[in-house]
């Protein structure tokens, strides 16, 4: 794509798994749901791996003593999901994420510099992706290094308008597919989640 942009497509059989029930237009809805929720966990257990802090202990066992590793507390995540597919990523990458707080509503106005930025986006596309909101981390502070961006799918031309202005930006997607402009759709895509997540979402008038 001729960017520095690191876009990760982990090839875990599990993201593989639960992208397959979401692309099949006869998945039910709960079911699709549940997929969805499924791959929030595992795109973020693969995302996690390199970047969540941790720090070395040592306790007292059964059998003597052990160094051992515990996320480092003095390090939270703030969490920033776009409704609705977002948040049903963020329901269900909770129990990965030990020491996440969700934000709701509008960005503060600032974050502290030892906090990460998970940020749940909807799926990545041309003019349909979540550069306002890196724009509005960046104008308090917060780069590129501590935000990690998770989508289910994006697509080469939604990940060209994020490096044109956050080439450094981590992401993490179960597939990057084929952007069709016509009809402003992914292909293959997983459907339209606005009619099939169980979530319901209105825009404002």
């Amino acid at each position: 794509m001729g960017m520095s942009l690191k876009v990760v497509v982990p090839p875990h059989p599990l993201i593989k798994h639960w992208l397959a029930v979401l692309r099949d237009k006869d998945t039910p809805n709960m079911l699709y749901t549940t997929g969805y929720e499924q791959l929030g966990k595992w795109l973020t257990y693969e995302a996690l791996r390199d970047w969540l802090p941790f720090k070395k202990e040592v306790i007292e066992t059964s059998n003597g003593e052990a160094d051992v590793f515990y996320i480092d507390n003095n390090y939270p995540i703030r969490i920033f999901a776009q409704i609705p597919e977002g948040l049903t990523l963020w329901l269900g990458s909770k129990e990965v994420l030990p020491n996440a707080t969700l934000c709701l509503g509008e960005l503060p106005t600032s974050i502290p510099k030892n906090v990460g930025v998970i940020i749940y986006a909807d799926q990545i596309m041309r003019d349909r992706n979540p550069i306002k909101t890196l724009r509005k981390l960046e104008e308090i502070g917060v780069e590129s290094n501590r935000i990690l961006l998770i989508s289910i799918l994006c697509s080469d031309k939604g990940l060209k308008s994020i490096a044109k202005e956050y080439p450094n930006q981590v992401i993490y997607t179960a597939s990057i597919d084929t952007e069709e402009d016509l009809q402003n759709i992914l292909i293959p895509g997983i459907g339209n989640p606005i009619f099939r997540l169980s979530t319901m979402f209105q825009e404002k008038n």
